[in-house]
């Protein structure tokens, strides 16, 4: 059994855990905080949960309220209202609405089991109707893929070789973003796309802490390549880039996030190699998460899917070195850290140009832009990052995120005294 609780009411979450755990020794419970983590989005079905519980009320905001909204979400599971006290009011509604009510007293009681048991057999009565119907079906449809156990809600961005989807998991029990290749593969053979999906999805498992987005699935399904991974409803830097225009303060902060990640990805012997904006993504908490590790390195293969002359990575973001094809290590990625630094600075990139090649030339020959008047304070520090010779940079990650740090503190310590 899968049970979500909607509850900032700790010693009850702790009730019902241990409830759940004396009743079924596998059940699970997921918590969500209606006041840290919002409302629940408006596509998510809760189709991997056997019942939400949903408490009456907490600090501004009221179960009832959102009860009448859920249920009107078709296909959305079993709801139950948790109380204080039995209400017949709300009682009543909730039988008209289709979902039940408990008190704290019988929460206590064998009506608790009852209703679980209730909401279990009705769950598993609409998923296994929902699989079967043609609606079912389409919406298992992620263009000619169908990938099964996953729920379309819409398409988020076609790319050159794949296309990517929001959808609901049900083993996940969340929203997830599924990358889906557009070409089949051929018959007996596993595909470069494939084989790109398959080293992502061990390089990001080796990978500690919350740094990189987490890669819940892969398979292949009507020979059509998948990737399912977490989804980030905020969207990724670059989207917070062109909404306004980021504060000294903000782009010091992110720098000093995406440094800290970087370390737990070299940490495990990973070059990230495609730094940018669009693949830092942004969760709710104000976390950020480095996602698209398929141009990656792993520094114990002596080969992988990218190795060759061929020049990989967007070149308004790479080193010198790696815009070369000359050999990279630890130090390229920091350097794309200064190019995004830059950009968050001042809203431009640091080289620009009519083509690529252009682009890779002024990297490696061209003198790093000076930052506007009032941020030339923070000049020492884009210089150590974007320096053309990886000597010249920080050594390490951890390096750069203790220098970005520092900074940071120089620089409010300055606001605070004009």
């Amino acid at each position: 059994m899968r049970v979500l609780l909607i509850d900032e009411d700790a010693r009850r979450c702790a009730q019902i855990r241990e409830r759940l755990t004396a009743l079924r020794a596998q059940a699970s419970l997921t918590v969500h905080s209606p006041v840290s983590q919002g409302a629940l989005a408006p596509e998510f079905l809760a189709q991997g949960y056997d019942a939400v519980l949903l408490a009456d009320e907490w600090p501004g905001g009221e179960g009832v309220a959102w009860a009448r909204e859920l249920a009107g979400r078709a296909g959305f599971a079993p709801i139950v209202l948790l109380g204080k006290r039995a209400d017949a009011g709300v009682a009543s509604e909730t039988a008209a609405l289709g979902f039940w009510a408990l008190s704290g007293a019988e929460l206590e009681g064998e009506e608790f089991p009852r209703v679980l048991a209730a909401a279990e057999q009705r769950a598993a009565h609409a998923r296994a109707m929902w699989r079967s119907s043609q609606a079912g079906r389409e919406s298992q449809r992620f263009g000619d893929a169908f990938i099964r156990g996953y729920r379309r809600i819409r398409r988020l961005a076609a790319g050159a070789l794949t296309d990517l989807y929001v959808g609901e998991s049900e083993r996940a029990g969340t929203l997830v973003a599924l990358k889906v290749a557009r070409d089949r593969l051929e018959e007996g053979e596993p595909g470069d796309i494939f084989v790109r999906f398959l080293q992502e999805y061990d390089l990001v498992q080796r990978i500690a802490g919350t740094g990189v987005a987490r890669l819940h699935d892969l398979g292949i399904s009507d020979e059509h390549a998948w990737l399912v991974m977490e989804y980030f409803p905020l969207g990724d830097l670059r989207r917070r880039m062109r909404a306004a225009r980021l504060s000294a303060r903000e782009a010091l902060l992110y720098a000093i996030a995406v440094a800290h990640a970087l370390e737990r990805v070299h940490a495990a012997g990973v070059l990230h190699r495609d730094l940018k904006p669009g693949n830092v993504m942004l969760r709710g908490d104000g976390s950020v998460a480095l996602i698209d590790f398929g141009l990656s390195k792993d520094l114990a293969l002596t080969t992988d899917a990218t190795d060759g002359c061929t020049i990989f990575g967007t070149p308004h973001y790479m080193s010198p070195e790696q815009g070369h094809a000359e050999p990279i290590d630890a130090r390229s990625d920091l350097y794309s850290v200064g190019v995004m630094l830059y950009e968050m600075l001042t809203g431009e990139k640091p080289f620009r140009a009519d083509n690529p090649m252009a682009i890779v030339y002024k990297h490696r020959k061209e003198p790093i832009p000076r930052l506007p008047e009032n941020l030339a304070t923070l000049q020492p520090l884009a210089e150590r990052l974007l320096a053309k010779t990886p000597a010249d940079r920080f050594a390490s990650a951890a390096e750069a995120a203790q220098a970005l740090t520092r900074t940071l503190g120089e620089w409010l310590a300055r606001e605070a005294r004009s």
